[in-house]
């Protein structure tokens, strides 16, 4: 009942739908976050470009630092290419099942005036990565409450992972592939890991 719930809230709240939406209760947002798992098989039941929509507008939907939003997504569905785009990747057998597979990219860069004022200048973003991070979480809690199955991948900073979707997919000089994600429908029954430990909480000092 909360996944059907928190599914017709991200329909209403993910596509723009005219009227107020009603919001989400605080155990409707919780059991979606605890219930999300790494999905790592796949039926081949495809995806609509509107659940790709949904998936790409929440994870825009993520904090970033200054609101630089640093990132962009490449949508691949032709798994006939992933033999190039991702060579040499052992997540190779995961892609090739999906329904889609996102690579969630990050301009590493921020133009900005200088202190002082003068002529805007392209300068290293340091928050690039935390902002990245936080647009796969929300991708990947976006995908749990549609039914979906997601797994995060890492890319960067791996040069071997994330070089050759660099070169396939024409991404600018500036730019790398943080992660790559497969998405699609699940094909077993995988389960959430209780990772809740309080003896890693620290109350007034560690």
């Amino acid at each position: 009942m909360i996944r059907k719930t928190l599914t017709l809230l991200a329909a209403a709240l993910l596509t723009g739908c005219a009227g107020p939406a009603p919001a989400p209760t605080a155990d409707a947002v919780m059991d979606n976050i605890l219930s999300r798992k790494s999905v790592r098989s796949y039926t081949d039941q495809k995806l609509s470009d509107e659940q790709i929509t949904t998936l790409l507008r929440a994870a825009m939907a993520a904090p970033s630092g200054s609101n630089i939003q640093p990132w962009s997504f490449v949508v691949l569905t032709d798994a006939s290419e992933y033999d190039t785009v991702f060579a040499g990747n052992f997540n190779m057998d995961k892609f090739k099942q999906a329904a889609a597979v996102i690579v969630l990219c990050a301009d590493t860069t921020v133009t900005r005036t200088p202190r002082g004022g003068g002529e805007p200048v392209v300068q290293p973003n340091g928050t690039w990565r935390d902002d990245l991070g936080a647009a796969t979480e929300n991708l990947l809690l976006a995908a749990e409450s549609m039914g979906l199955g997601a797994v995060w991948t890492a890319s960067y900073p791996y040069k071997d992972r994330y070089m050759p979707p660099k070169v396939a997919l024409g991404l600018p000089e500036t730019v790398v592939p943080y992660a790559i994600v497969p998405v699609g429908y699940p094909a077993g029954d995988e389960q959430p890991k209780d990772k809740w430990d309080p003896a890693r909480i620290h109350y007034g000092r560690w």
